[in-house]
């Protein structure tokens, strides 16, 4: 190819670079079922342009997914998200959104792969499509914190009435979220980040 002076060569945008004080990068899932936010979640804490795979949704489907109490819902992720943020200098947290309609679920195996934690958003209005999704991280063994996606319209339950519903331990930390807002989704992260260090010291500990 036969560059001139006038072409221009671009490269990533400055705030796509990895900052160079970054020592450490981790792995982390958001879960959830269909419709609770999750590539809401990514995309508004994200510090780089999101990765998205939304298609929008068809009559193929009308009764295979289960879109009770989000019938207004017009797109679904048929992959994954993908987004970066720093939650300081030397900490990246690299974040992959899952499908949540259960026919896509099976592209879970390779998104869990290397993972250090999760975080499942749940919808109160619709707390039973929660209850798999859960079951699925106890099985693999993948620490988790649960945040409950305060929707407008959404019914406000005691903490202890949501445990008992989830069928929580207490060590799992559980915490409110608007995921529409930076800072509230920041939190959440931050939140699981500190609870995979209290599991890690509790390790290093233990007899």
């Amino acid at each position: 190819m036969d560059f001139r002076s006038s072409d221009t060569i671009t490269g990533p945008r400055t705030e796509d670079v990895l900052p160079t004080t970054a020592t450490a990068a981790v792995k982390v899932v958001i879960v959830g079922g269909f419709g609770v936010g999750k590539t809401t979640m990514v995309g508004s804490v994200s510090e780089i342009r999101p990765l998205t795979t939304e298609e929008t949704m068809t009559q193929a489907g009308v009764g295979v997914d289960d879109n009770a109490g989000v019938e207004t819902k017009t797109a679904t992720t048929v992959a994954m998200d993908f987004g970066r943020i720093s939650l300081s200098e030397e900490l990246i947290l690299y974040l992959f959104g899952t499908p949540g309609q259960e026919r896509f679920w099976f592209l879970w195996n390779g998104l869990f792969e290397g993972a250090l934690g999760a975080v499942v958003l749940i919808d109160t209005r619709r707390l039973e499509v929660s209850f798999d999704v859960i079951g699925r991280l106890e099985e693999r063994g993948v620490p988790f914190v649960v945040a409950v996606n305060t929707f407008p319209d959404a019914p406000h339950h005691p903490v202890e009435a949501l445990r008992r519903a989830l069928d929580l331990p207490d060590e799992v930390p559980m915490i409110d979220c608007d995921a529409r807002v930076r800072t509230s989704s920041k939190n959440v992260l931050i939140t699981l980040v500190d609870h995979l260090r209290t599991m890690a010291i509790a390790r290093e500990t233990t007899p």
